[in-house]
């Protein structure tokens, strides 16, 4: 659904092989830091499960995943994918169905991501912030894929 072309902010470094890491194993232990999740979900060329951290957001009894980063794998693989996707959090595994959000329906979203994680997330976001207007929050909409999550039956143990 990009209306732009693909936009992506590859991590640093420190955030690669240090941060992302570090939250991804507190997570795999049962430990979620600020909504954390590990997310898996199926590489578009390889078919093996690719796993990334990512931040879970649950506005109005809904759940969410929005991509700070823009179009990065994990937002490529689940497109690939489907939609299909799990949430891991310790032992506890979620199966979902992702479907991807257009840009006008985004800016509560976006606007609840960055109320809730903008010290962590807040500069791939082009200096837009929970305050900034609808307008703004709309404008920088296209580079940032947002997903809402449908609860989906588990895959079979051939689908992992």
């Amino acid at each position: 659904m990009p209306s732009t072309p693909a936009h992506y902010r590859k991590p640093g470094f420190i955030t690669q092989r240090l941060f992302n890491p570090f939250i991804a194993f507190l997570t795999r232990r049962g430990i979620s830091v600020w909504g954390s999740r590990v997310l898996e979900v199926r590489g578009r060329t390889s078919g093996e499960p690719r796993q990334v951290p990512v931040n879970l957001l649950t506005l109005d009894d809904q759940q969410y995943l929005v991509s700070p980063r823009g179009e990065g794998q994990w937002v490529r693989n689940a497109r690939a994918a489907g939609g299909r996707l799990a949430t891991l959090v310790g032992k506890r595994r979620e199966e979902w169905v992702a479907h991807e959000l257009d840009d006008a329906d985004k800016v509560p979203v976006l606007r609840a991501y960055l109320k809730r994680w903008k010290a962590e997330v807040g500069v791939f976001f082009d200096g837009t912030s929970a305050d900034s207007t609808d307008d703004e929050l709309a404008a920088i909409a296209p580079r940032h894929p947002v997903f809402l999550l449908e609860r989906a039956e588990p895959a079979g143990p051939a689908a992992r």
